[in-house]
Protein backbone atom coordinates (compact mmCIF):
# COMPACT_ATOMS: atom_id res chain seq x y z
CA UNK A 1 0.00 0.00 0.00
CA UNK A 2 1.36 3.23 -0.89
CA UNK A 3 1.05 6.02 1.14
CA UNK A 4 -0.83 8.57 -0.51
CA UNK A 5 -2.08 12.65 0.84
CA UNK A 6 -5.22 12.11 3.25
CA UNK A 7 -4.73 8.42 3.93
CA UNK A 8 -3.54 9.67 7.67
CA UNK A 9 -6.24 12.27 8.45
CA UNK A 10 -9.26 9.40 7.06
CA UNK A 11 -7.61 6.91 9.20
CA UNK A 12 -7.45 9.23 11.97
CA UNK A 13 -11.57 10.02 11.48
CA UNK A 14 -12.62 6.48 10.98
CA UNK A 15 -11.25 5.71 13.77
CA UNK A 16 -12.67 8.24 16.10
CA UNK A 17 -16.45 6.80 13.94
CA UNK A 18 -14.93 3.08 15.29
CA UNK A 19 -14.61 4.04 18.87
CA UNK A 20 -18.03 3.06 20.05
CA UNK A 21 -18.18 0.02 17.55
CA UNK A 22 -14.39 -1.44 17.57
CA UNK A 23 -13.97 -2.09 21.61
CA UNK A 24 -16.97 -4.26 21.93
CA UNK A 25 -15.70 -6.34 18.80
CA UNK A 26 -12.18 -7.12 20.44
CA UNK A 27 -13.58 -7.13 23.62
CA UNK A 28 -16.33 -10.01 22.48
CA UNK A 29 -13.27 -11.66 20.81
CA UNK A 30 -10.90 -12.08 23.84
CA UNK A 31 -13.98 -12.56 26.81
CA UNK A 32 -15.16 -15.51 24.39
CA UNK A 33 -11.50 -16.99 23.57
CA UNK A 34 -11.50 -16.74 27.99
CA UNK A 35 -14.76 -18.15 28.43
CA UNK A 36 -14.15 -21.31 27.00
CA UNK A 37 -10.73 -21.76 28.90
CA UNK A 38 -12.71 -21.39 31.47
CA UNK A 39 -15.48 -23.95 30.58
CA UNK A 40 -13.40 -26.25 29.86
CA UNK A 41 -11.03 -26.46 33.53
CA UNK A 42 -14.48 -25.93 35.33
CA UNK A 43 -16.71 -28.80 33.50
CA UNK A 44 -13.86 -31.15 31.96
CA UNK A 45 -11.51 -30.77 34.94
CA UNK A 46 -9.34 -34.02 34.51
CA UNK A 47 -8.19 -36.29 31.75
CA UNK A 48 -11.42 -38.76 31.98
CA UNK A 49 -13.54 -36.33 31.63
CA UNK A 50 -12.06 -34.57 28.16
CA UNK A 51 -11.73 -38.01 26.98
CA UNK A 52 -15.56 -39.10 27.61
CA UNK A 53 -16.04 -35.61 25.72
CA UNK A 54 -14.30 -36.61 22.89
CA UNK A 55 -16.52 -39.51 22.81
CA UNK A 56 -19.34 -37.69 22.51
CA UNK A 57 -18.00 -35.21 19.87
CA UNK A 58 -16.73 -38.14 17.36
CA UNK A 59 -20.02 -39.94 17.56
CA UNK A 60 -21.79 -36.80 15.65
CA UNK A 61 -20.35 -35.22 12.87
CA UNK A 62 -22.66 -32.35 13.00
CA UNK A 63 -21.00 -31.74 16.37
CA UNK A 64 -17.23 -32.03 15.14
CA UNK A 65 -17.70 -29.98 12.19
CA UNK A 66 -19.14 -27.18 15.10
CA UNK A 67 -15.45 -26.84 15.89
CA UNK A 68 -13.99 -28.35 13.23
CA UNK A 69 -10.10 -29.55 12.73
CA UNK A 70 -8.56 -32.42 14.69
CA UNK A 71 -9.60 -32.60 18.61
CA UNK A 72 -7.47 -33.82 20.92
CA UNK A 73 -8.22 -34.22 25.02
CA UNK A 74 -6.27 -31.52 26.06
CA UNK A 75 -7.12 -27.92 27.76
CA UNK A 76 -5.79 -25.80 25.13
CA UNK A 77 -7.23 -27.86 21.92
CA UNK A 78 -10.39 -28.17 23.22
CA UNK A 79 -10.68 -24.82 24.08
CA UNK A 80 -9.66 -23.13 20.82
CA UNK A 81 -11.81 -26.10 19.19
CA UNK A 82 -15.13 -24.50 21.19
CA UNK A 83 -13.85 -21.04 20.49
CA UNK A 84 -12.39 -21.00 17.12
CA UNK A 85 -15.09 -21.06 14.77
CA UNK A 86 -16.49 -18.12 16.57
CA UNK A 87 -13.94 -15.53 16.59
CA UNK A 88 -12.82 -16.39 12.96
CA UNK A 89 -16.46 -15.39 11.93
CA UNK A 90 -16.85 -12.56 14.32
CA UNK A 91 -13.55 -10.90 13.36
CA UNK A 92 -14.04 -11.55 9.62
CA UNK A 93 -18.09 -9.96 10.49
CA UNK A 94 -16.46 -6.88 12.16
CA UNK A 95 -13.52 -6.49 9.22
CA UNK A 96 -16.30 -6.59 6.25
CA UNK A 97 -18.93 -4.28 8.29
CA UNK A 98 -15.59 -1.79 8.70
CA UNK A 99 -14.52 -1.74 5.07
CA UNK A 100 -17.53 -1.13 3.46
CA UNK A 101 -18.82 1.54 6.41
CA UNK A 102 -15.90 3.71 5.58
CA UNK A 103 -16.00 3.12 1.27
CA UNK A 104 -19.32 2.82 0.24
CA UNK A 105 -21.61 3.86 2.40
CA UNK A 106 -19.50 7.62 2.63
CA UNK A 107 -19.68 7.08 -1.23
CA UNK A 108 -23.34 6.80 -0.55
CA UNK A 109 -23.70 9.78 1.63
CA UNK A 110 -21.89 12.21 -0.98
CA UNK A 111 -19.19 12.63 1.95
CA UNK A 112 -16.66 11.07 -0.06
CA UNK A 113 -16.78 13.64 -2.94
CA UNK A 114 -16.69 16.63 -0.44
CA UNK A 115 -13.43 14.79 0.48
CA UNK A 116 -12.00 14.18 -2.47
CA UNK A 117 -12.61 17.65 -3.68
CA UNK A 118 -9.41 18.24 -1.25
CA UNK A 119 -6.03 17.83 -1.36
CA UNK A 120 -6.70 13.51 -0.79
CA UNK A 121 -5.67 11.11 -3.28
CA UNK A 122 -8.65 9.12 -4.87
CA UNK A 123 -7.40 5.22 -3.03
CA UNK A 124 -6.75 7.49 0.29
CA UNK A 125 -10.21 6.50 1.64
CA UNK A 126 -9.89 2.73 0.61
CA UNK A 127 -6.10 2.71 2.24
CA UNK A 128 -8.11 4.33 5.20
CA UNK A 129 -10.45 1.95 5.92
CA UNK A 130 -8.15 -1.21 5.27
CA UNK A 131 -5.66 0.08 7.94
CA UNK A 132 -8.74 1.17 10.34
CA UNK A 133 -10.42 -2.83 9.65
CA UNK A 134 -6.75 -4.22 9.60
CA UNK A 135 -6.13 -2.87 12.93
CA UNK A 136 -9.44 -3.81 14.51
CA UNK A 137 -8.62 -7.71 12.97
CA UNK A 138 -5.11 -7.10 14.63
CA UNK A 139 -6.07 -5.83 17.68
CA UNK A 140 -8.95 -8.40 18.60
CA UNK A 141 -6.12 -11.52 17.67
CA UNK A 142 -3.23 -10.17 19.50
CA UNK A 143 -5.05 -9.70 22.58
CA UNK A 144 -7.26 -12.54 22.72
CA UNK A 145 -3.35 -14.47 22.31
CA UNK A 146 -2.35 -11.91 25.35
CA UNK A 147 -5.36 -13.11 27.54
CA UNK A 148 -4.36 -17.14 26.63
CA UNK A 149 -0.97 -16.56 27.96
CA UNK A 150 -1.64 -15.17 31.01
CA UNK A 151 -4.37 -17.83 31.63
CA UNK A 152 -1.49 -19.97 31.42
CA UNK A 153 -1.72 -21.23 27.22
CA UNK A 154 1.08 -22.05 25.96
CA UNK A 155 2.37 -19.05 24.53
CA UNK A 156 3.62 -20.21 21.16
CA UNK A 157 0.05 -21.83 20.33
CA UNK A 158 -1.50 -18.78 21.77
CA UNK A 159 0.35 -16.48 19.37
CA UNK A 160 -0.85 -18.78 16.38
CA UNK A 161 -4.21 -18.57 17.22
CA UNK A 162 -4.05 -14.80 17.64
CA UNK A 163 -2.69 -14.68 14.34
CA UNK A 164 -5.49 -16.79 12.71
CA UNK A 165 -7.97 -14.94 14.17
CA UNK A 166 -6.20 -11.41 13.08
CA UNK A 167 -5.65 -13.18 9.12
CA UNK A 168 -8.79 -14.32 8.43
CA UNK A 169 -9.81 -10.96 9.37
CA UNK A 170 -7.81 -9.46 7.02
CA UNK A 171 -8.82 -11.64 4.10
CA UNK A 172 -12.16 -11.00 4.37
CA UNK A 173 -11.41 -6.92 4.72
CA UNK A 174 -10.05 -7.44 1.11
CA UNK A 175 -13.07 -9.53 0.07
CA UNK A 176 -14.97 -6.32 1.72
CA UNK A 177 -13.01 -3.78 -0.40
CA UNK A 178 -13.50 -5.66 -3.66
CA UNK A 179 -16.80 -5.92 -2.99
CA UNK A 180 -16.89 -2.18 -2.41
CA UNK A 181 -15.99 -1.65 -5.89
CA UNK A 182 -18.27 -4.21 -7.71
CA UNK A 183 -21.50 -2.95 -6.18
CA UNK A 184 -22.98 0.03 -6.82
CA UNK A 185 -24.29 0.70 -3.08
CA UNK A 186 -23.41 -0.22 0.80
CA UNK A 187 -26.21 -2.63 0.94
CA UNK A 188 -25.45 -4.81 -2.07
CA UNK A 189 -21.72 -4.34 -1.00
CA UNK A 190 -22.56 -5.96 2.60
CA UNK A 191 -24.42 -8.55 1.28
CA UNK A 192 -21.74 -9.76 -0.93
CA UNK A 193 -19.55 -9.71 1.54
CA UNK A 194 -21.72 -11.06 4.07
CA UNK A 195 -23.25 -14.13 1.74
CA UNK A 196 -19.05 -14.58 1.03
CA UNK A 197 -18.32 -15.50 4.55
CA UNK A 198 -21.67 -16.91 4.89
CA UNK A 199 -20.57 -19.94 1.97
CA UNK A 200 -16.94 -19.75 3.58
CA UNK A 201 -18.46 -21.08 6.67
CA UNK A 202 -20.78 -23.36 4.99
CA UNK A 203 -17.96 -25.26 3.06
CA UNK A 204 -15.74 -25.02 6.04
CA UNK A 205 -18.66 -26.87 8.07
CA UNK A 206 -19.45 -28.90 5.08
CA UNK A 207 -15.57 -30.62 4.83
CA UNK A 208 -14.93 -31.11 8.45
CA UNK A 209 -19.02 -33.02 9.03
CA UNK A 210 -18.53 -35.17 5.45
CA UNK A 211 -14.39 -35.79 6.05
CA UNK A 212 -13.69 -33.91 2.32
CA UNK A 213 -10.90 -31.63 3.42
CA UNK A 214 -10.24 -29.96 0.07
CA UNK A 215 -13.94 -28.14 1.12
CA UNK A 216 -12.05 -26.43 4.06
CA UNK A 217 -9.74 -25.87 1.61
CA UNK A 218 -11.81 -23.95 -0.33
CA UNK A 219 -13.12 -21.88 2.49
CA UNK A 220 -10.87 -18.87 4.12
CA UNK A 221 -12.70 -19.45 7.24
CA UNK A 222 -11.35 -23.05 7.12
CA UNK A 223 -7.96 -21.52 6.65
CA UNK A 224 -7.97 -20.51 10.21
CA UNK A 225 -9.13 -23.72 11.23
CA UNK A 226 -6.16 -25.55 9.33
CA UNK A 227 -3.77 -23.04 10.86
CA UNK A 228 -4.15 -25.59 14.12
CA UNK A 229 -2.72 -23.86 16.81
CA UNK A 230 -1.45 -25.83 19.70
CA UNK A 231 -0.88 -28.76 17.47
CA UNK A 232 1.00 -27.79 14.32
CA UNK A 233 1.18 -24.17 13.94
CA UNK A 234 1.30 -24.08 10.91
CA UNK A 235 3.06 -20.45 10.27
CA UNK A 236 3.40 -21.05 6.64
CA UNK A 237 -0.60 -21.14 6.23
CA UNK A 238 -0.69 -17.86 7.94
CA UNK A 239 1.91 -16.76 5.33
CA UNK A 240 -0.34 -17.38 2.64
CA UNK A 241 -3.59 -16.37 3.96
CA UNK A 242 -1.62 -12.75 4.19
CA UNK A 243 -0.50 -13.13 0.72
CA UNK A 244 -4.24 -13.27 -0.22
CA UNK A 245 -4.86 -10.70 1.82
CA UNK A 246 -2.34 -8.62 -0.34
CA UNK A 247 -3.89 -10.12 -3.82
CA UNK A 248 -7.33 -8.94 -2.52
CA UNK A 249 -6.14 -5.38 -1.53
CA UNK A 250 -4.05 -5.29 -4.91
CA UNK A 251 -7.39 -6.14 -7.06
CA UNK A 252 -9.41 -3.85 -4.97
CA UNK A 253 -7.01 -0.84 -5.93
CA UNK A 254 -7.38 -1.59 -9.78
CA UNK A 255 -11.36 -2.11 -9.79
CA UNK A 256 -11.27 1.51 -7.81
CA UNK A 257 -9.21 3.04 -10.78
CA UNK A 258 -11.69 1.44 -13.31
CA UNK A 259 -14.58 2.91 -12.12
CA UNK A 260 -16.61 6.31 -11.28
CA UNK A 261 -16.92 7.92 -7.79
CA UNK A 262 -20.46 6.39 -6.76
CA UNK A 263 -21.23 3.74 -9.38
CA UNK A 264 -19.92 0.22 -9.35
CA UNK A 265 -18.55 -2.17 -12.15
CA UNK A 266 -21.54 -4.54 -11.52
CA UNK A 267 -24.44 -3.75 -13.74
CA UNK A 268 -27.41 -2.64 -12.17
CA UNK A 269 -30.51 -4.62 -12.06
CA UNK A 270 -33.33 -3.17 -13.41
CA UNK A 271 -36.78 -3.33 -10.95
CA UNK A 272 -40.30 -3.03 -11.83
CA UNK A 273 -41.91 0.03 -11.13
CA UNK A 274 -43.09 0.10 -7.41
CA UNK A 275 -44.94 3.23 -7.21
CA UNK A 276 -48.52 1.54 -6.76
CA UNK A 277 -46.95 -0.55 -3.79
CA UNK A 278 -46.05 2.52 -1.80
CA UNK A 279 -49.22 3.79 -0.32
CA UNK A 280 -47.82 4.14 3.02
CA UNK A 281 -45.11 4.26 5.93
CA UNK A 282 -45.91 0.19 6.58
CA UNK A 283 -45.49 -0.86 2.66
CA UNK A 284 -42.61 1.93 2.44
CA UNK A 285 -40.80 0.08 5.88
CA UNK A 286 -41.97 -3.47 4.12
CA UNK A 287 -40.48 -2.75 0.46
CA UNK A 288 -37.29 -1.77 2.70
CA UNK A 289 -36.65 -4.82 4.93
CA UNK A 290 -37.75 -7.70 3.19
CA UNK A 291 -34.77 -8.72 1.56
CA UNK A 292 -32.85 -8.55 4.93
CA UNK A 293 -36.04 -10.38 6.57
CA UNK A 294 -35.62 -13.09 3.65
CA UNK A 295 -32.51 -14.03 4.65
CA UNK A 296 -32.94 -13.84 8.47
CA UNK A 297 -35.82 -16.35 7.49
CA UNK A 298 -33.29 -18.43 5.37
CA UNK A 299 -30.67 -18.53 8.32
CA UNK A 300 -33.64 -19.48 11.15
CA UNK A 301 -34.58 -22.67 8.56
CA UNK A 302 -31.39 -23.95 8.42
CA UNK A 303 -30.76 -23.53 12.19
CA UNK A 304 -33.85 -25.16 12.91
CA UNK A 305 -33.27 -27.96 10.43
CA UNK A 306 -29.67 -28.89 12.30
CA UNK A 307 -31.04 -28.49 15.89
CA UNK A 308 -34.15 -31.34 14.67
CA UNK A 309 -31.53 -33.15 13.29
CA UNK A 310 -29.68 -33.78 16.56
CA UNK A 311 -32.34 -34.48 18.35
CA UNK A 312 -32.06 -38.51 18.31
CA UNK A 313 -28.67 -38.09 18.98
CA UNK A 314 -29.33 -36.09 22.07
CA UNK A 315 -32.13 -39.01 23.50
CA UNK A 316 -29.35 -41.47 23.00
CA UNK A 317 -26.70 -39.46 24.90
CA UNK A 318 -28.76 -38.28 27.51
CA UNK A 319 -30.22 -42.58 27.98
CA UNK A 320 -26.10 -43.00 28.99
CA UNK A 321 -25.68 -41.70 32.66
CA UNK A 322 -22.16 -40.23 32.76
CA UNK A 323 -20.10 -36.94 34.17
CA UNK A 324 -20.60 -35.22 30.76
CA UNK A 325 -24.07 -35.62 31.18
CA UNK A 326 -24.57 -34.77 34.79
CA UNK A 327 -22.64 -31.15 32.95
CA UNK A 328 -25.31 -30.66 30.46
CA UNK A 329 -27.69 -31.48 32.75
CA UNK A 330 -26.67 -28.36 35.17
CA UNK A 331 -25.71 -26.47 32.20
CA UNK A 332 -29.57 -26.86 30.92
CA UNK A 333 -30.82 -26.19 34.49
CA UNK A 334 -33.43 -29.31 34.50
CA UNK A 335 -33.71 -32.42 36.83
CA UNK A 336 -32.87 -35.97 34.96
CA UNK A 337 -35.20 -37.81 33.56
CA UNK A 338 -37.29 -37.48 30.59
CA UNK A 339 -37.37 -33.85 31.03
CA UNK A 340 -33.69 -33.29 30.01
CA UNK A 341 -34.49 -33.47 26.47
CA UNK A 342 -37.02 -30.83 27.11
CA UNK A 343 -34.26 -28.92 28.72
CA UNK A 344 -32.01 -29.53 25.36
CA UNK A 345 -34.56 -28.71 22.63
CA UNK A 346 -35.17 -25.42 24.73
CA UNK A 347 -31.81 -24.75 24.87
CA UNK A 348 -31.63 -24.43 21.14
CA UNK A 349 -35.05 -22.61 20.78
CA UNK A 350 -33.23 -19.97 23.31
CA UNK A 351 -30.00 -19.61 21.28
CA UNK A 352 -32.26 -18.71 18.39
CA UNK A 353 -34.39 -16.62 20.67
CA UNK A 354 -31.42 -14.58 21.33
CA UNK A 355 -30.40 -14.43 18.26
CA UNK A 356 -33.46 -13.29 16.46
CA UNK A 357 -32.76 -10.67 19.26
CA UNK A 358 -30.79 -8.95 16.93
CA UNK A 359 -33.37 -8.39 14.06
CA UNK A 360 -35.52 -5.54 16.07
CA UNK A 361 -32.10 -4.03 17.12
CA UNK A 362 -30.85 -3.72 13.29
CA UNK A 363 -34.16 -2.76 12.20
CA UNK A 364 -34.46 0.15 14.87
CA UNK A 365 -31.01 0.81 14.00
CA UNK A 366 -31.86 1.72 10.27
CA UNK A 367 -34.16 3.97 11.54
CA UNK A 368 -31.29 5.97 12.29
CA UNK A 369 -29.66 5.45 9.46
CA UNK A 370 -32.17 6.80 6.48
CA UNK A 371 -32.55 9.96 9.19
CA UNK A 372 -28.69 10.26 8.68
CA UNK A 373 -28.72 9.50 5.15
CA UNK A 374 -31.53 12.69 4.04
CA UNK A 375 -33.91 9.97 2.95
CA UNK A 376 -36.38 10.37 5.50
CA UNK A 377 -36.16 13.87 5.98
CA UNK A 378 -37.24 14.38 2.63
CA UNK A 379 -40.36 12.28 3.45
CA UNK A 380 -41.35 14.68 5.66
CA UNK A 381 -42.67 16.77 2.40
CA UNK A 382 -45.01 14.68 1.80
CA UNK A 383 -48.27 13.87 4.10
CA UNK A 384 -46.09 10.81 5.69
CA UNK A 385 -45.25 12.40 9.57
CA UNK A 386 -41.84 11.32 11.61
CA UNK A 387 -44.11 9.19 13.56
CA UNK A 388 -45.89 7.43 10.97
CA UNK A 389 -42.97 6.85 9.69
CA UNK A 390 -41.28 5.43 12.24
CA UNK A 391 -44.38 3.26 13.10
CA UNK A 392 -44.72 1.62 10.03
CA UNK A 393 -40.84 0.50 10.26
CA UNK A 394 -41.78 -0.36 13.93
CA UNK A 395 -44.33 -2.79 12.83
CA UNK A 396 -42.95 -4.18 10.46
CA UNK A 397 -40.35 -5.06 12.09
CA UNK A 398 -42.24 -6.43 15.15
CA UNK A 399 -44.27 -8.71 12.81
CA UNK A 400 -40.78 -9.58 11.32
CA UNK A 401 -39.26 -10.69 14.48
CA UNK A 402 -42.89 -12.85 15.49
CA UNK A 403 -42.66 -14.51 12.06
CA UNK A 404 -39.02 -15.24 12.39
CA UNK A 405 -39.95 -17.57 15.94
CA UNK A 406 -43.07 -18.81 14.38
CA UNK A 407 -40.71 -19.86 11.50
CA UNK A 408 -38.53 -21.03 14.25
CA UNK A 409 -41.05 -23.36 16.03
CA UNK A 410 -42.68 -24.83 12.93
CA UNK A 411 -38.99 -25.82 11.35
CA UNK A 412 -37.49 -27.56 14.80
CA UNK A 413 -41.00 -29.09 15.78
CA UNK A 414 -42.30 -30.74 12.71
CA UNK A 415 -38.21 -32.43 12.34
CA UNK A 416 -38.29 -32.97 16.05
CA UNK A 417 -41.25 -34.64 16.65
CA UNK A 418 -41.08 -36.47 13.10
CA UNK A 419 -37.95 -38.12 14.34
CA UNK A 420 -38.17 -37.93 18.00
CA UNK A 421 -41.78 -36.79 19.23
CA UNK A 422 -44.87 -36.82 18.30
CA UNK A 423 -46.25 -34.53 15.44
CA UNK A 424 -50.06 -33.67 17.47
CA UNK A 425 -48.39 -32.91 20.86
CA UNK A 426 -45.21 -31.38 19.98
CA UNK A 427 -44.98 -29.36 16.93
CA UNK A 428 -48.17 -26.96 18.80
CA UNK A 429 -45.93 -26.86 22.25
CA UNK A 430 -42.59 -26.09 19.53
CA UNK A 431 -44.66 -23.27 17.86
CA UNK A 432 -46.32 -21.78 21.38
CA UNK A 433 -43.36 -21.73 23.20
CA UNK A 434 -40.98 -20.03 20.16
CA UNK A 435 -43.80 -16.81 20.06
CA UNK A 436 -43.54 -16.91 24.11
CA UNK A 437 -39.94 -15.38 23.17
CA UNK A 438 -41.02 -12.70 21.10
CA UNK A 439 -42.34 -10.37 24.00
CA UNK A 440 -38.76 -10.42 25.07
CA UNK A 441 -36.80 -9.68 21.63
CA UNK A 442 -39.91 -6.84 21.49
CA UNK A 443 -38.19 -5.59 24.28
CA UNK A 444 -34.87 -5.55 23.39
CA UNK A 445 -35.79 -3.67 20.25
CA UNK A 446 -37.98 -0.90 21.96
CA UNK A 447 -34.48 -0.21 24.61
CA UNK A 448 -32.63 0.70 21.03
CA UNK A 449 -36.26 2.74 20.32
CA UNK A 450 -35.81 4.65 23.17
CA UNK A 451 -32.25 5.43 22.75
CA UNK A 452 -32.62 6.08 18.89
CA UNK A 453 -35.21 9.29 20.54
CA UNK A 454 -33.35 10.60 22.90
CA UNK A 455 -29.72 9.98 22.08
CA UNK A 456 -29.62 9.52 17.87
CA UNK A 457 -25.48 9.84 18.05
CA UNK A 458 -25.25 7.10 20.52
CA UNK A 459 -27.86 5.04 19.30
CA UNK A 460 -25.74 3.03 17.58
CA UNK A 461 -23.37 1.88 20.17
CA UNK A 462 -26.39 1.36 22.93
CA UNK A 463 -28.38 -0.65 20.53
CA UNK A 464 -25.39 -3.09 19.64
CA UNK A 465 -25.06 -2.62 23.85
CA UNK A 466 -28.43 -3.31 24.74
CA UNK A 467 -28.10 -7.10 22.77
CA UNK A 468 -24.50 -7.57 24.40
CA UNK A 469 -25.63 -7.19 27.39
CA UNK A 470 -29.11 -9.54 26.98
CA UNK A 471 -26.66 -12.23 25.47
CA UNK A 472 -24.23 -11.79 28.11
CA UNK A 473 -25.89 -11.89 31.20
CA UNK A 474 -29.03 -14.63 29.35
CA UNK A 475 -29.17 -18.41 30.09
CA UNK A 476 -27.38 -19.18 26.55
CA UNK A 477 -24.40 -17.62 27.40
CA UNK A 478 -24.57 -16.64 30.93
CA UNK A 479 -23.71 -20.63 32.19
CA UNK A 480 -19.90 -20.09 30.19
CA UNK A 481 -19.26 -18.76 33.32
CA UNK A 482 -21.14 -19.65 35.87
CA UNK A 483 -24.40 -17.46 35.78
CA UNK A 484 -26.61 -20.26 35.45
CA UNK A 485 -29.75 -19.51 34.83
CA UNK A 486 -29.31 -15.78 33.59
CA UNK A 487 -29.87 -12.81 35.34
CA UNK A 488 -33.14 -10.77 36.18
CA UNK A 489 -32.02 -8.15 34.50
CA UNK A 490 -32.41 -9.56 30.95
CA UNK A 491 -35.67 -9.96 29.30
CA UNK A 492 -35.60 -13.63 28.29
CA UNK A 493 -34.85 -14.33 32.14
CA UNK A 494 -38.82 -14.35 32.61
CA UNK A 495 -39.66 -16.24 29.41
CA UNK A 496 -40.72 -20.08 30.96
CA UNK A 497 -39.36 -23.37 29.48
CA UNK A 498 -42.70 -24.70 27.80
CA UNK A 499 -41.37 -28.06 27.82
CA UNK A 500 -41.30 -28.09 31.59
CA UNK A 501 -43.83 -25.60 32.44
CA UNK A 502 -47.14 -23.61 30.17
CA UNK A 503 -45.41 -21.73 27.84
CA UNK A 504 -47.15 -18.66 28.25
CA UNK A 505 -46.92 -16.96 31.31
CA UNK A 506 -49.50 -14.49 31.50
CA UNK A 507 -47.72 -12.36 34.33
CA UNK A 508 -43.90 -12.01 33.02
CA UNK A 509 -45.38 -11.49 29.33
CA UNK A 510 -47.51 -9.18 30.33
CA UNK A 511 -44.95 -7.20 32.32
CA UNK A 512 -42.84 -7.33 29.21
CA UNK A 513 -45.35 -5.96 26.66
CA UNK A 514 -45.41 -3.00 29.23
CA UNK A 515 -42.25 -2.66 29.38
CA UNK A 516 -41.97 -2.51 25.71
CA UNK A 517 -44.47 -0.51 25.20
CA UNK A 518 -43.55 2.34 27.79
CA UNK A 519 -39.96 2.05 26.27
CA UNK A 520 -41.35 2.48 22.97
CA UNK A 521 -43.92 5.23 23.50
CA UNK A 522 -40.94 6.96 24.96
CA UNK A 523 -38.73 6.69 21.97
CA UNK A 524 -41.49 8.13 19.86
CA UNK A 525 -42.35 10.84 22.06
CA UNK A 526 -38.44 11.58 22.16
CA UNK A 527 -38.22 11.17 17.98
CA UNK A 528 -41.24 13.64 17.99
CA UNK A 529 -40.02 16.71 20.41
CA UNK A 530 -36.11 16.35 18.67
CA UNK A 531 -35.07 18.38 16.02
CA UNK A 532 -35.24 15.90 12.96
CA UNK A 533 -32.02 14.84 11.03
CA UNK A 534 -29.67 16.67 13.63
CA UNK A 535 -27.58 14.89 16.02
Amino acid sequence: MNAAPGTGTLARLALRRERGIAPWWILLVTVMALTMVAYINRNMATYQDKLAYLEVIDRSAFLHALGGGVVEPRLEVLATWRSGGFLYVATAFAAVLSVIRHTRREEDAGRSELVLAGTVARHAPLTAAMLVAGGISLAGGLLAAVALIAAGLEPAGSLTYGAAVTVVGWIFGGIAAVAAQLARNAHTATTIGLATLGLSYVLRFAGDAAGLPWLTYLSPVGWGHLVRPYQEDRWWLIGLCVLAAAVLYGAAYRLLARRDLGSGLLPERQGRDSAPELRGPVSLAWRLHRGLLVKWAAGVVVFSVFAGALSPLARDLISRPSVIVDNITRFLGVPTGATMLGGYVWYLVLILAYAVALYPVLMTLRLRAEEASGRAEALQSTPMTRLRWAGGHLLVTALGTAGLMAVTGLVFGAIYSLLVGDPATDLPAFLAGALSTVPAAWCVGAVCVLAYGLVPRASVALGWLAWILTTGLGQVVGPLYGLWGGSPAEPFHYVGNPMLEPPLQPAPTAGLLAITALLTAGGLLALRRRDFGAG
